[in-house]
This record gives structure tokens, sequence and C-alpha cells, in this order.
């Protein structure tokens, strides 16, 4: 798989400049061989890139630190009737340009999807650790778990889940209450 490509661009003065740029780029900077100028439907149709990684596309090359292409009308977003212009102009400090693809936001949608695969994920590790330490001390109290389970788990985590997840492994089993003590625990083997 390509993770990038060198391009060659020429400055009116025939000054060599390298870019370093992913393959959608390079697919947009190769059509500026055949003309000067192309709107967005165009580069749409002759690249066969997706609407959305199209648009981040032309932004990372008219509207990033390095304006390879030059966007008409003037602005940060990209719609369906932009022009975009080879800059014959181009200048840069460096001869060596790497040039990054814009980076999409997540949605809120996404945003609720990952911290709920990490809260699950959470889960079954404050389980692991709960069950590791009951299996090795056999009867603990409840502050003594919680406790140990702080110094165990490597990210925070609030005592109503560290309780949440004690009362699943109770249900399932794996440990359960004294009898006459409710907040001591003992592993069931």
């Amino acid at each position: 798989m390509i993770s990038g490509v060198e391009y060659n661009i020429y400055s009116y003065l025939w000054v060599v400049f390298f870019l370093h740029v992913s393959l959608f780029q390079t697919l947009v900077l190769l059509m500026f061989n055949e003309g000067d100028e192309f709107i967005f439907e165009e580069i749409k149709m002759a690249t066969g890139v997706e609407n959305s990684e199209l648009r981040r596309t032309l932004q990372s090359l008219a509207c990033g630190k390095a304006r390879v292409l030059i966007k008409n009308p003037k602005g940060k977003e990209v719609d369906d009737g932009d022009k975009f212009i080879f800059n014959g102009d181009f200048k840069h400090k460096l001869f060596r340009i790497k040039i990054n693809q814009i980076q999409m936001k997540e949605t809120v949608e996404e945003q609720v999807s990952t911290t709920e695969r990490v809260f699950q994920d959470r889960q079954y590790q404050i389980d692991a650790a709960i069950v590791r330490i009951m299996k090795m001390r056999k009867i603990l109290c409840h502050n003594l778990l919680v406790s140990e389970l702080y110094n165990q788990l490597k990210f925070p985590v609030k005592p109503g889940d560290l309780k949440k997840r004690i009362e699943s492994l109770i249900d399932r089993d794996y440990m359960e209450r004294d009898k006459d003590n409710p907040n001591q625990y003992h592993y069931v083997a």
C-alpha cells in the first residue's frame, strides 16, 4: 500500500520543490499536467475519489500552509462549483514539503460510539482486576478492594462503576458477600 508519494513541481523560476503527498493528493495534482484549471465536479469525475475525501484533499492542497492550488472563490470550505487553478507562482521557504491531509472531525454519533466502546472495554478490565485481587486475597473488605483496584487500574474510574462491576461479579457467582458482614467479600473458586 502506498502511504506517500514524492511529487516534483517546478516554479516559474524553475525551482524544484519536492512535495510529499498522499495518494489522493497525487491523483489531483497529476490532473494539472493536463490543464491549468478544473472545477470540483471535473476533479471528482476524473479521480473517482469519494466526495468527502476529495473535499479534504482539495482543502489540504488549496487552503493549507503550502498552497499548491489556488481555490476560487477563496475560503476554507470546498463547494461543488469551486474552481481550482495550479499555482504557477508557488513559493515556499523549504524545498522538501510534506502536505498533510486535513483530518475529519468526529461526529457526535461517532463520539458516543467511541465512548461506549471504551467503557465496555474498561468494564472487562475492571472485572479482571477484581477477580485477580480476590483470587489472591480470598477474603477482602470493600474499602480495601476499592483501594487495590485504584492502584491496579491505569485509568480513572468512578466508585459507582466499581460497585456495579462488583455486583455483576456477585451475580455471576465469582464472589459472594459475607453472611455476617455485608461489607466483606469472599472469592468463590
